[in-house]
């Protein structure tokens, strides 16, 4: 496991996503991460299964200093006051004093956004939250947040991000601000399975199309993958992306299959980029 830094946060750059994961398979995944060894675990306030992943990390043995956990301010929670109120509903949920990364979910155009920040930033001065970030912003909102609490402030931006979804700009714009990308949906939702190309990839390591994906991600500057399975023969696949590397034309070829095919789009979605 490499970990990847910015702004002082060192992260795992493979952890384990609890999205979807009904509470008793969060618990039970969770724990099986840890024993896998992964050391960064995501969950969320919309997720409903914090209680359960702070169960699982008890239960696990593993201890907190070691584990790297992020979860997410849900978007009807960022007026000042009632965000902080929020995180110490998470923290107790969690049974832990702080979590490692905190995100704002979502954009919401309702609340101001230097509002939502500015009380953000109070959680991690309280030293509830080790680091902030942000979740699912186009680099308008990003670039906004940057002019209110300063491009050193923010961590990540976590955004779908896969091999048939270009996140060029958004990219690049992270590197530029010294942010990391957080790739969740890494694998598509098991779209990339089947893929010739990945498969054609794979072949050569024998590994998966799926690892491959993982792979490519990883050896992307400032990129970081969190996939989400059910399974924990995956999960220990998912993990075995360390012991091989792609080369240059290799991660030309899966590059070439980038394109517009997002699969996750609420309505409280912003104005995407395009590639």
């Amino acid at each position: 496991m490499e970990n990847k830094e910015a702004h002082g946060a060192s992260i795992p750059s493979l952890g384990f996503g609890t999205f979807m994961l009904e509470p008793a398979d969060a618990r039970r995944m969770v724990e099986a991460a840890l024993d896998i060894g992964y050391r960064h675990i995501d969950t969320a306030q919309l997720y409903h299964n914090e209680s359960d992943v702070g169960a699982a990390m008890t239960a696990s043995g593993v201890d907190r200093g070691e584990i790297f956990l992020t979860t997410k301010v849900w978007i009807d929670r960022f007026k000042a006051g009632d965000l902080e109120a929020s995180a110490d509903e998470s923290l107790a949920r969690l049974d832990t004093d702080y979590v490692d990364l905190l995100l704002l979910h979502w954009p919401n155009a309702d609340v101001p956004l230097e509002e939502t920040l500015e009380a953000l930033q109070r959680v991690k001065e309280s030293g509830k939250a080790r680091h902030i970030g942000v979740s699912n912003f186009n680099i308008a909102l990003i670039q906004q947040a940057v002019e209110t609490v300063g491009a050193e402030t923010l961590v990540t931006n976590q955004v779908e991000y896969h091999p048939f979804l270009s996140q060029r700009k958004v990219l690049a714009q992270a590197r530029q601000f010294g942010m990391l990308l957080t790739a969740y949906c890494p694998l598509a939702q098991g779209k990339v399975m089947g893929n010739a190309t990945l498969r054609n990839i794979g072949g050569k390591y024998g590994k998966s199309e799926a690892q491959v994906a993982l792979r490519w991600l990883l050896q992307q500057d400032r990129v970081i993958a969190i996939p989400r399975t059910r399974s924990e023969d995956h999960a220990q696949a998912n993990f075995a992306v360390f012991d091989f590397e792609l080369n240059d034309d290799e991660l030309a070829r899966i590059n070439t299959l980038l394109g517009e095919e997002r699969l996750i789009t609420p309505g409280i979605a912003p104005m995407w980029d395009r590639p």
